[in-house]
């Protein structure tokens, strides 16, 4: 069954960013509960920033799931990234993606690689910025694999990261270095950007495909820009998708707003 998601930040410096809730794990698990979705997706500063144990009680209490967490706090707050030039920076990133995996998996869910994975700059060409991608996955990904759970790679689009910028291409290239237990995070919002057809790719990338960031074209709530949702839906179908819609989303006109029209959007092709 295709699950739904909300994201929330705690990290001030993302203020700004593509995510719904802001005020914290209490209110953002509530207000989620209260429209009906079934977990929470969350970015966090670091894993140690995370009350695992207040955590757990809180989903518990409003019967929700973690969907995900969230990485980018380690390139936001450190510029940490694991296709930096430096041996050091690069291994600081690893072991900070590491912690949110060993977070993730109390959870049962998955860490996200999306910003982390760095960009080709400086003396680091493309093919080595690549090469290094490859081995922090191929490291990565088996880490993951003892909680049970993938480890998500989000290709970005051409103004993020000029390494790989297309869902199949990045499905290829787990393929060609056979990376194991590792699966697209399909963001829409950098689909619309990058693919001719979100919902051609998501078929053409069939079983690689374990998240979907559940975002219109403008980044804001589904159905107030002009992706969509109805043939992506039906694609992740097809495919035998059973993964979270997760609204990483701008929250406009506010969260709360946001919010409803996620659901909203969710529950016109998946009704209940």
């Amino acid at each position: 069954m295709i699950k739904s998601a909300i994201t929330v930040s705690l990290v001030a410096q993302a203020k700004g960013g593509p995510f719904v809730y802001w005020d914290g794990l209490e209110a953002a698990a509530a207000a989620a509960a209260n429209l009906g979705f079934d977990a929470i997706e969350i970015f966090a500063p670091s894993a140690s920033a995370v009350n695992r144990t207040g955590l757990q009680v809180l989903l518990k209490k409003h019967g929700l799931k973690a969907a995900a967490f969230g990485t980018g706090g380690g390139w936001l707050m450190h510029k940490w990234h694991l296709t930096h030039a430096d041996l050091v920076i690069r291994s600081q990133a690893r072991e900070f993606i590491r912690a949110i995996i060993d977070l993730g998996g109390e959870f049962q869910a998955p860490a996200i690689i999306g910003s982390m994975q760095g960009k080709a700059e400086g003396d680091v060409s493309r093919e080595q910025a690549l090469a290094w991608l490859a081995e922090a996955l191929a490291d990565l990904g088996p880490y993951a694999q003892q909680y049970g759970v993938p480890l998500l790679y989000e290709p970005l689009n051409r103004y993020e990261t000029n390494l790989l910028n297309r869902q199949l291409d990045a499905a290829q290239f787990l393929e060609q270095h056979q990376i194991p237990n590792v699966k697209l995070l399909c963001d829409l919002f950098h689909m619309n950007i990058e693919e001719v057809s979100s919902a051609v790719t998501l078929r053409a990338c069939g079983g690689h495909v374990g998240h979907i960031h559940f975002a219109d074209s403008n980044r804001q709530a589904i159905g107030w820009g002009h992706t969509d949702a109805a043939a992506v839906i039906a694609a992740l179908k097809d495919i035998g998708f059973e993964g979270y819609l997760s609204g990483e989303i701008l929250p406009l006109p506010n969260s709360t707003a946001a919010a409803a029209q996620t659901i909203k959007a969710i529950r016109a092709n998946l009704p209940r």
